[in-house]
């Protein structure tokens, strides 16, 4: 792709941005130019301006999709209007604010409980084979589908069907966001396709979300679409920040430290990692007028790559820029949730989720050994990691008090 964004640190420390400009022109995997934009006033600049740069190309693919893969999508007609991400019309307002009704703080700090005992019933299971010596995967045991198991309370999506559900959100991430040869964008269109079906059922006929749209008088184009990116983006993205965030606490025995003694805020926590691992690195606007960005000049129908990622690195706004220090200056100023019009609405949701996990799995982490790390295919805008495996040799003396403590503590202080 254009680049592996979460893989680009600067050699030296604290070099922040590194060697790259604040504006520059790359060209992506089939030779189409973006104006690439990493500093954070920059990104923000554009995220904040929907007239001059309008979100329509936010879920276009990437890998422009050949007859076989359309032929797919037409026959079960699959379609992606205007509702959420790609969508500046006047019907945006009103889309978003039912969806973020769904969200609201308080029927998502509502699962709060209910998410804490769910974590701490697999965290024990987890612990109990790690104790033992044996390996285990943090992500398929514990991360991978919390969110969504928590979006379906919320929405009122019947029985999700969960296996179902997070395969086709990974097949429709890869589809319109990865580099992609012809046989594979045909098994995904596959696979979305059939996925896009049975969600047009329950758009018809769904209780929650979906009612609240068709009340309102949106087609069932409008309420298919919303439900499919919210699928998406709801839950998907939270599960990958979710084990982005575990592996990166394995390397922070400092931070594992603070949160043991509670010298180290959970709030802080979620926020610094947030910045540094955020599962959306680049999202896309495109320039509906001629412009100019940071002194560059920026035609009509220019493709504008934000990267979001390397923006919660910039020196100006962040003291430590490549440090994972929870409470940092400027440590909440990262834009992983965007910014403007088109914010992520479920950011509570997600910090929600986030600070619960940390709480309870905080202990696991003390001591392990990572056996395989994440892996990330390559994607333009997503982080997808497939497993997240751990191993901890079995613990004596004072190691073992350590997490046996630390553990009782968290009995004891979660209702």
């Amino acid at each position: 792709m254009l680049f592996r964004s979460w893989e680009q640190v600067p050699a030296e420390s604290g070099a922040g941005v590194g060697h790259w400009p604040e504006v520059a022109r790359v060209a992506d995997h089939v030779g189409v130019e973006h104006l690439l934009v990493t500093r954070h006033a920059l990104v923000r600049q554009v995220l904040t301006d929907p007239t001059t740069f309008r979100p329509d190309n936010a879920l276009d693919a990437v890998t422009p999709m050949p007859v076989t893969a359309l032929r797919v999508l037409a026959t079960h007609r699959f379609r992606l209007p205007p509702t959420l991400a790609n969508n500046a019309g006047v019907s945006h307002p009103e889309i978003r604010a039912l969806v973020t009704e769904a969200l609201h703080p308080t029927r998502v700090a509502a699962q709060r409980d209910w998410l804490a005992t769910l974590v701490r019933q697999r965290v024990a299971e987890l612990t109990t084979a790690l104790d033992t010596g044996a390996p285990v995967d943090l992500h398929a045991g514990l991360a991978a589908d919390l969110p969504l198991l928590v979006l379906a309370r919320l929405v009122d999506l019947p029985d999700a069907p969960v296996a179902a559900v997070k395969e086709f959100a990974r097949a429709a991430l890869e589809l319109f966001w990865a580099p992609l040869d012809v046989d594979r964008q045909h098994r995904l269109a596959v696979e979305v396709s059939r996925f896009h079906r049975l969600l047009r059922e329950f758009a018809a006929s769904g209780d929650g979300l979906a009612a609240a749209l068709r009340a309102a008088g949106h087609p069932p184009d409008v309420v298919v679409g919303a439900l499919f990116f919210l699928l998406v983006a709801g839950q998907e993205t939270t599960s990958q920040f979710l084990t982005l965030l575990l592996h990166r606490l394995t390397g922070e025995p400092t931070v594992l430290a603070g949160l043991r003694d509670g010298s180290v805020d959970v709030a802080d926590v979620v926020e610094e990692g947030l910045r540094l691992e955020p599962p959306i690195v680049t999202w896309r606007r495109v320039a509906a007028v001629d412009t100019t960005l940071g002194g560059t000049g920026v035609p009509a129908g220019t493709s504008v790559v934000l990267w979001l990622a390397r923006a919660g690195r910039d020196p100006a706004i962040v003291e430590s820029p490549d440090e994972f220090r929870p409470g940092q200056r400027g440590s909440r100023r990262h834009l992983a949730f965007g910014a403007g019009a088109h914010r992520c609405v479920g950011d509570q949701l997600a910090r929600m989720e986030a600070a619960t996990l940390v709480r309870e799995a905080a202990p696991l982490l003390t001591g392990v050994r990572v056996v395989r790390p994440p892996h990330y295919p390559d994607n333009l805008t997503f982080r997808m990691p497939d497993a997240f495996v751990v191993r901890r040799p079995p613990l004596t003396g004072a190691a073992a008090q350590v997490v046996s403590s630390a553990q009782a503590r968290q009995s004891s202080s979660t209702p």
